[in-house]
C-alpha cells in the first residue's frame, strides 16, 4: 500500500485583505488528499479581480481532481508527456478563456485577470505552475530558494541589468505583470519539476507578502516557526501588515513529513515489466 498524501503533507491555507484594501481579491485552496494547492491574485476594478481570482481556483480545483482521479499525474500520456503537465495546460487554457469571455461579455468585469502560482505533490514530486507574478519558495536545510520568477516588468528590467533588486524593492512599477489569467484568449503557462524531500517546507505568496517582508525574514520565520504551520502562517501575514500592509495578504504553507512514492498497482508493474 502506498502512503496516503494526506499523511506525508501538510498543509496551511490563509488570506487577509491586508491594512489598506476594503476587500480581498486574492483567492487560495489547498486540498491534502490530492497534493493540490493553488493561490490566485486578482485584478480589475471593482470586484471584478476578486471573480477572476475565484474563477481560475474553482475551475482549476475541481477540474484538475477530476483530471487525476482517472489519470494519475505521475502517468505518461500518449505524447510521452505526464499526465501531470498535460492536464494543467489543459484546465489552466479551460479558466483562462473562462476569464475572458466572462470580461468581454459583462462590462463591470472589462479588464479583469488573475496571477496563478500552482503547486501539484505527488511521487515524491512537485509540479510548479505560474504565471504572473505570485511566487512559490522552498526551504531546505535553512535555505530559501524562490522556484518561481516574476512575469513582470521589474523582473525583464533586473534580468537585462537596468536596475538592481535592491533597486525593484522600491520601484514604482510594483504590480505591473507581463503575463497573466483571463487578459488575452490565450496564455502560457511556465510549469517546472522538482523532488521533494522529507523536511522541506513550501509557501506560496501574493505580492502582498513579499513586498512587504523580506525574502531573509519570511526564511528566518519559517525555520523558526516551522514545527507549527499555523502559527507560522499567522506569523506572515501579521508581519506583512505590520510593514503597512498596502496589499492582500495570501499564504499557503506545505511541509514534506514523509516520502510519497506513487503507488504501483500490479497491472502497471506487469505492462511496465513487458515494455
Amino acid at each position: 500500500m502506498g502512503i496516503r498524501l494526506s499523511e506525508a503533507l501538510e498543509i496551511v491555507v490563509k488570506t487577509h485583505p491586508g491594512m489598506v484594501r476594503s476587500h480581498n481579491e486574492d483567492s487560495v485552496f489547498g486540498n491534502p488528499n490530492c497534493g493540490l494547492v493553488i493561490l490566485a491574485d486578482g485584478m480589475g476594478g471593482y470586484n471584478a479581480g476578486e471573480v477572476a481570482s475565484g474563477m481560475a481556483t474553482t475551475v482549476l480545483s475541481s477540474e484538475l481532481e477530476q483530471a487525476f482521479a482517472v489519470n494519475p499525474p505521475e502517468q505518461l500520456g500518449e505524447n510521452g508527456e505526464g499526465c501531470a503537465h498535460t492536464a494543467i495546460r489543459e484546465q489552466v487554457a479551460r479558466a483562462n478563456l473562462a476569464i475572458y469571455n466572462a470580461a468581454e461579455s459583462q462590462p463591470q468585469y472589462a479588464g479583469m485577470g488573475t496571477t496563478l502560482v500552482l503547486g501539484l505533490f505527488y511521487d515524491n514530486r512537485l509540479t510548479v505552475a505560474h504565471i504572473g507574478d505570485s511566487r512559490l519558495y522552498r526551504l531546505r536545510d535553512g535555505v530559501i530558494e524562490s522556484l518561481t520568477r516574476d512575469h513582470s516588468l521589474l523582473q525583464e528590467q533586473i534580468d537585462a541589468g537596468m536596475i538592481s533588486v535592491e533597486e525593484a524593492r522600491h520601484s514604482q512599477n510594483k504590480n505591473l505583470v507581463t503575463r497573466a489569467v483571463g487578459v488575452d484568449p490565450e496564455v502560457e503557462v511556465e510549469l517546472h519539476d522538482y523532488d521533494t524531500a522529507p523536511g522541506d517546507i513550501y509557501l506560496l505568496c501574493s505580492d502582498g507578502l513579499n513586498d512587504m517582508v523580506e525574502d531573509e525574514e519570511i526564511s528566518m520565520t519559517l525555520q523558526v516557526l516551522g514545527a507549527n504551520l499555523e502559527l507560522a502562517a499567522t506569523q506572515l501575514i501579521e508581519m506583512a501588515n505590520d510593514n503597512g500592509g498596502r496589499d492582500n495578504v495570501s499564504v499557503i504553507l506545505v511541509k514534506v513529513l514523509q516520502e510519497f512514492p506513487a503507488r504501483q498497482d500490479w497491472w502497471r508493474r506487469l505492462f511496465n515489466w513487458f515494455k
